[in-house]
């Protein structure tokens, strides 16, 4: 089988159903008009190309019942770490100290207010998470907006980390790259955010049990190694080793298409986990029953949406053409 036919078979055995926000496309045309008047360099094939990476579709499918408003919020905060990811990753990538000074200009402005300007932070950039960020940062109580603080923290930790491995030409091992690549998908940063979205945030000791964490480092792993499928062609020459593709080649020395292979055998054995997990999560009283399940249901979103969207976006060249047996 071929990458594509393997991705569509995948999507084909998720057992998690596929859910859209009805604001999804009323969405993307409002980004595409708030985008300019923040100043970001954006001509007519680089709008085109915002467009077509439909990002509030990305937001939309993670936050199916989100309103119309709160899903303006998510797709701007989808935006910014799209952007970053792009300024991290792509040509002319910024340097590992740059990445760090951005890491702290982001997280005093998430932890002091919009009104501090930081060095690292600043210009479009800066702009657009202030915009992402008022209502967040005014609905949410003080100990969700630290929770939130935290996981972009590890996340752009995880970036940097990345970095540094490229400059000194570091290629992960297959157990580094997986423990990497969980602070790098920003899953987590998208999880807290089911919490605004619901308005019932979880109490930290909930939060943090054993059993919600697990289920969500495998939810994690799960949308992040489909997501190395897609993008497989493109790592092989800028990633670095980055991907669980490429660390299974080059660890265990096999042909790309066993690696291929090894990678959707280790992504259905954690789907299988998943699923087992979900299962065997207990009642924690009726009073936070209903939030655990938001919770639950915001990580099997993120998992199923990025799915969805991979292939649906233009970011990701994945073949129309589905094999036979696929949805």
């Amino acid at each position: 089988m071929t990458t594509d036919e393997i991705l569509w078979a995948l999507r084909a055995e998720c057992p998690i159903p596929s859910r859209l926000s009805p604001h999804a496309d009323q969405v993307q045309e409002w980004l595409l008009g708030v985008l300019p008047g923040l100043g970001l360099p954006l001509d007519d094939a680089a709008l085109h190309r915002l467009a077509r990476g439909a990002f509030a579709r990305y937001a939309g499918r993670l936050y199916p019942e989100a309103t119309e408003a709160d899903l303006r919020v998510l797709t701007a905060l989808f935006t910014w770490f799209f952007l970053v990811d792009d300024a991290c990753d792509g040509p002319g990538r910024l340097t590992p100290e740059q990445i760090r000074a951005l890491r702290n200009g982001t997280l005093a402005l998430l932890n002091d207010g919009p009104r501090l300007r930081q060095a690292g932070l600043n210009g479009p950039l800066r702009r657009l998470l202030v915009l992402a960020w008022r209502e967040p940062r005014r609905r949410m109580p003080s100990r969700w907006r630290l929770r939130f603080a935290d996981s972009v923290a590890r996340h752009l930790d995880g970036t940097w980390r990345e970095a540094v491995n490229k400059e000194t030409g570091h290629r992960p091992t297959i157990d580094e790259y997986v423990d990497l690549r969980r602070a790098t998908s920003a899953a987590e940063v998208s999880y807290s955010l089911t919490e605004f979205v619901s308005g019932r945030p979880l109490p930290d000791p909930i939060y943090h049990h054993p059993l919600l964490r697990q289920i969500g480092r495998v939810g994690n792993d799960l949308l992040s190694w489909y997501n190395d499928l897609a993008s497989l062609d493109r790592d092989r020459a800028t990633a670095g080793g980055h991907n669980l593709v490429l660390a299974i080649q080059g660890e265990l020395a096999v042909p790309s298409t066993e690696a291929v292979e090894r990678a959707a055998e280790r992504w259905r054995e954690s789907m299988g986990r998943f699923v087992a997990l979900r299962a065997e999560v207990p009642s924690f009283g009726p009073a936070l029953d209903e939030a655990v399940a938001d919770h639950l249901d915001g990580v099997a979103y993120a998992v199923r949406g990025t799915i969805d969207w991979t292939v649906e976006s233009a970011r990701y060249p994945v073949s129309t053409a589905r094999p036979a047996s696929g949805s």
